[in-house]
């Protein structure tokens, strides 16, 4: 461990933990965690989804989950599984039409609680949707659980981008590898011609530099994204043979590749 960074204790019987985070809201952060989820799933993965988003979880919709969790013996929350992904959300524990008002302490209490008073075990790997910006979420994350790595999420433009690269920088100073930068909405297909319109612009790969990553993959901005996110069923569920679930597939075969190269690095130093 580097000198200077908290310890932290790994969860048992989780082999990785990876990050999806974002500077702004809005930019499809809860998709793109939902759909890569899935696409692990799928690959055989054992994999796991928790919701980190304490405030506005989004999760019980998107994964089309509503019952509460059950708890073992032990007191541990046991998360509900949907399409071959265990999950679990404080939207799970709390009243969808109630809004939860605490202060940061209780936050971070939920927090740990989702994290490690679950049973989670065995995964391959557990994606960590996070809330915007960088704030005691993302603090808590980076210094109680070793992470594998973070992904960030992203449209084209400028306030966007200028927030995930500080976003980065932030988890670098914890030393969790940036794994890269997903694009999203980065254009629309005209109905008529089928041109690509790329609605806000091109401004992406001025900012690469800056964040000092790599784009992952450039999703497309499609209503029919939305309707699946509404009705409970990924994309790639409801839409296998379409270009998004096709990056998506591509996008988890990419992060596995990154995590196996990853560690054979680490056992080299």
């Amino acid at each position: 461990m580097a000198r200077g960074l908290p310890k932290r204790s790994p969860l048992p019987g989780v082999r990785d933990i990876v990050v999806v985070a974002s500077g702004k809201g809005g930019v499809g952060k809860s998709t793109v965690s939902v759909n890569l989820a899935v696409s692990l799933a799928v690959m055989g993965l054992r994999t796991g989804l928790l919701d980190g988003d304490i405030f506005g979880p989004s999760l019980p919709l998107m994964m089309n989950i509503h019952e509460e969790p059950l708890v073992d013996d032990n007191n541990r929350i046991i998360p509900p599984i949907n399409y071959g992904v265990k999950c679990l959300s404080m939207g799970l524990l709390t009243q969808q039409s109630k809004a939860i008002i605490w202060r940061g302490p209780l936050v971070m209490s939920a927090l740990q609680r989702l994290l490690k008073g679950a049973v989670w075990e065995p995964l391959d790997i557990l994606i960590v949707d996070t809330p915007p910006g960088t704030g005691d979420v993302h603090l808590s994350l980076s210094q109680n659980v070793p992470l594998s790595g973070v992904i960030l999420v992203s449209t084209p433009q400028v306030a966007a981008l200028q927030v995930a690269a500080r976003g980065a920088q932030m988890y670098r100073t914890f030393g969790t590898p940036v794994l890269g930068l997903i694009e999203n909405m980065s254009y629309a297909m005209c109905g008529n011609c089928q041109s690509r319109l790329e609605i806000y612009g091109n401004t992406t790969e001025k900012y690469l530099e800056q964040i000092d990553t790599r784009i992952l993959a450039s999703l497309p901005l499609d209503g029919t994204i939305t309707g699946c996110c509404d009705a409970g069923v990924p994309v790639v569920l409801q839409h296998k043979t379409s270009t998004y679930a096709k990056r998506f597939h591509d996008l988890a075969q990419q992060i596995v590749k990154m995590l196996e190269r990853q560690k054979k690095e680490m056992k080299k130093e």
